[in-house]
């Protein structure tokens, strides 16, 4: 059974900066790509980042394109996303996810818990 456990988030001004983690067990971690998702309050989760197996191929949301980046480290089966130039719109649960049905569509299989991120203006 896999598991992704995010960490990292918390409360920050505006203007600063968070790196979001997701630490995966139970599967073969570099044979999937990952991806991060956001819900806010009241909103639909919507897609952030994605990273292809071997992290050779990325896309971004354009309200994230140019602040965030996505990486991973197939030695440690870890996920992270670097989140700089926090805006108070960037508050949400951070979820990462694996094993998209459909790379295009952001479609995703497995699911972690979440986390918090919460920026201040």
């Amino acid at each position: 059974q896999v598991q992704l456990v995010e960490s990292g988030g918390g409360l920050v001004q505006a203007g600063g900066s968070l790196r979001l983690s997701c630490a995966i067990s139970g599967r073969t971690f570099r044979s999937v790509p990952m991806g991060w998702f956001r819900q806010a309050r009241g909103k639909e989760r919507e897609f952030v980042a994605a990273i292809s197996s071997r992290g050779g191929r990325v896309k971004y949301a354009d309200s994230v394109k140019g602040r965030f980046t996505i990486s991973r480290d197939n030695a440690k089966n870890t996920l992270y996303l670097q989140m700089n130039s926090l805006k108070p719109e960037d508050t949400a649960t951070y979820y990462c996810a694996g094993r998209p049905s459909n790379w295009d569509l952001n479609d995703y299989n497995d699911w972690g818990q979440g986390t918090q991120v919460t920026v201040s203006s």
